[in-house]
């Protein structure tokens, strides 16, 4: 009888086991959540769809050379100088992409120091204060349909486009404008986890000078010919 385990032994050392087993788990599911958030190493994606009546979609992985970032940038240039200036008569879209918080792509996509000098414009000053008593609409024309880019220093860039605005009496003439910004691209930036899916990357404008139009277009555009 003294090889005999007694129920409450055996029951002590599989409560053990059960335990031990547990905190392996919970240890693996720990530094699993921890390589995930925050999301500091995210992986870029091209969707491609093709023009058929059978849609097509096929997802490719960006491989991380320097044609594929140089693509990146321009395309990041492209969207943030549209953001940032286009404007169009609906003031719920207006006030969601302007806005100071991670809905806001213009605030996502700029640094701090770049977000306060935008939220200094007429224009912006004009829609979020209140709704303007007009409807009207500006944009933002690149040449042959893509952007004009021309490299300054290293992540510095000259950005060229045409601008103008229109409204249901009148459009304004054409009016060209360069910008240089310069993209904020750390390697060890950091993406808040509501900021992922409007910045996969963390790139933010740290620099943003008009070089030529006579100042801002939200300063000299639609508002300055309305007064």
């Amino acid at each position: 009888m003294q090889d005999r385990i007694e129920p409450p032994v055996l029951l002590s050392r599989l409560m053990t086991i059960v335990f031990a087993t547990m905190l392996v788990v919970l240890g693996v599911l720990v530094i699993t959540l921890y390589n995930m958030y925050p999301l500091d190493r995210p992986q870029v994606f091209f969707l491609m769809s093709a023009p058929k009546n059978d849609l097509e979609v096929v997802l490719r992985e960006m491989a991380p050379i320097n044609e594929n970032m140089d693509n990146y940038k321009r395309s990041f240039i492209r969207e943030y100088i549209k953001a940032r200036n286009e404007i169009v008569p609906n003031a719920h879209e207006m006030r969601a992409k302007w806005t100071n918080d991670e809905n806001g792509v213009v605030y996502t996509w700029s640094t701090p120091d770049v977000y306060n000098a935008f939220t200094q414009t007429n224009m912006w000053n004009a829609w979020m204060s209140g709704v303007p008593d007009f409807e009207f609409s500006c944009s933002v024309e690149f040449d042959n349909g893509a952007i004009a880019i021309a490299p300054r220093t290293d992540n510095t860039y000259a950005v060229t486009f045409r601008y103008f605005c229109s409204d249901s009496d009148r459009q304004m003439d054409k009016k060209e404008y360069t910008i240089q910004l310069k993209l904020d691209m750390a390697d060890s930036a950091t993406i808040k986890w509501d900021e992922r899916f409007n910045n996969p990357l963390g790139i933010r404008v740290s620099e943003y000078t008009v070089e030529s139009g006579n100042g801002d277009p939200l300063d000299t555009g639609y508002l300055a010919g309305a007064d």
